[in-house]
């Protein structure tokens, strides 16, 4: 019912900018809030404790029931004549801030449904700060639930709040007050009033929809591309790293954190690569200045997962984006809206390899794993592995379904690699947009899509028979 209210402002838009009708809005409102009310009505007197269950169940409808019924206006919509499994597409992309996209000619399309889509990655992205600051690790599972747990610093040193209200709340401010700070820079280096809210959505939910076919491209502007990079740059950072330098106006914490530190180091290097390439393979010809901004953007987009782009990467020579798009299995830091498998984990998988290089050398060592000076324990690495084996597992399932359906391999594996780690755009047939696969490979990207969002596990758990019996 909450949800329903979400379809008002687009539909306010239509009647202001007059090009389309509030009509699929108004529609969808009505039908959500009746199907919400019928739902709650028999069980609104019930009050009763929530199980450790019961948040795993709530946690996967969130996502896929919103996702589900914000698809309707999209369906409903005279401009894009979509099928449901299009419309069911989209706003499971645009919620989980995945971006990947099947609509063609997004600029001749009406303000209201431009807004809409970007809304649904900022809500999108509001749902995973919280989902993992301060629910996840309830539930005991997600990368914040490893770090907060087992490594120092101001995760270790104290609850963000005590309460998970009060928590939700700070992060919501933080997170508000990013979108603020991002569309006032967009409008002050040049885009229009309702691009720069628009873009602002996408870029700190990390999600990469836009209101124009070439994206970031499209504005031909360096200082734009100069904002989203930063902004794109501390949305994937740890949010409770945020509020903890909001709360004591420092930022000493990000330089003493080790993910933070990683995922700094991470990026640069590969910025560094790319920029390099393109300078010396005479892909940009000789100028030095065009390879770096677009070198630093696309890294910077890729390795965040927020898949904005200012040129078509995917024709790039060689192996650049291939490697850009594995970059993207990383992802963001745990804790922020970006995608991937998380900083922390891929620290934890490589230091847990290097321990076991140093084994077959020294087999009656005993060999610890740290991270910023603290001993991690063996529970933790053994999840991390067991979260890695399911990635792989679910990654190479869905490789092979999409590969049956007539997808070339660079196509397929692209495919599910954006949309597991939330990035979007792929290679192949998918490097500018969805619109070309088949219906059964949508749908299974779709589940992708949820997979990655929700920490493999949240969703894997609830189809295992051991889950429903009592």
């Amino acid at each position: 019912m909450l949800s329903s209210i979400t379809m008002l402002p687009s539909a306010g838009i239509a009647l202001a900018y007059g090009d389309s009708t509030p009509t699929p809005f108004l529609l969808s409102f009505g039908w959500t809030l009746l199907t919400g009310f019928i739902i709650w009505l028999p069980v609104s007197s019930v009050r009763k404790e929530l199980r450790l269950r019961d948040g795993f169940v709530i946690v996967v409808l969130f996502w896929m029931v919103l996702g589900l019924s914000g698809a309707i206006p999209l369906y409903l919509s005279e401009h894009l004549n979509m099928s449901f499994t299009d419309a069911a597409f989209e706003s499971l992309s645009g919620l989980t801030t995945t971006g990947a996209t099947v609509i063609i000619g997004i600029d001749k399309l009406p303000h209201a449904i431009l807004f809409y889509r970007q809304q649904l990655q900022w809500l999108g992205g509001m749902g995973i700060i919280v989902l993992a600051v301060a629910i996840l690790p309830m539930l005991g599972i997600g990368g914040m639930q490893l770090y907060r747990a087992e490594t120092p610093g101001p995760m270790k040193d104290a609850k963000l709040t005590p309460r998970i209200t009060e928590t939700a709340k700070a992060l919501w401010y933080i997170y508000l007050g990013l979108t603020v700070a991002c569309a006032l820079a967009y409008w002050l280096v040049g885009m229009s009033t309702f691009d720069a809210i628009a873009h602002s959505f996408s870029t700190v939910s990390i999600g990469g929809f836009s209101t124009h076919d070439a994206s970031i491209g499209y504005f031909n502007n360096p200082l734009i591309e100069v904002v989203a990079i930063i902004f794109m740059f501390i949305a994937g950072i740890n949010f409770a790293l945020h509020f903890v330098a909001w709360r004591n106006l420092s930022l000493r914490h990000y330089l003493f954190d080790p993910e933070a530190k990683a995922y700094f180091f991470i990026l640069f290097v590969a910025a560094a690569i790319t920029t390099g390439y393109l300078y010396y393979s005479g892909v940009m010809g000789d100028d030095f200045w065009k390879a770096l901004h677009h070198g630093v953007f696309q890294t910077i987009s890729i390795g965040t997962t927020a898949g904005f782009t200012t040129t078509a990467y995917f024709e790039w020579p060689s192996f650049l984006p291939v490697m850009l798009i594995f970059i993207s299995f990383i992802g963001g830091c745990a804790g922020s809206t970006g995608g991937g498998m998380k900083v922390v984990r891929f620290m934890l998988l490589l230091r847990q390899g290097m321990r076991e290089i140093l084994r077959l050398i020294h087999p009656n060592a005993q060999i610890s794993i740290k991270v910023g000076g603290k001993t991690m324990s063996p529970r933790v690495v053994e999840s991390v592995w067991g979260f890695f084996a399911a990635y792989v597992a679910s990654f190479s399932i869905m490789l092979l379904i999409l590969m049956m359906t007539g997808l070339d391999q660079v196509t397929a594996f692209s495919a599910v690699a954006a949309c597991m780690n939330n990035l979007g755009p792929g290679l192949g047939d998918v490097g500018a947009n969805y619109a070309g696969i088949n219906d059964v490979a949508k749908w299974v990207l779709s589940f992708a899509m949820l997979l990655g969002r929700l920490e493999i596990f949240t969703l894997l758990v609830l189809l295992t028979p051991h889950f429903w019996r009592r």
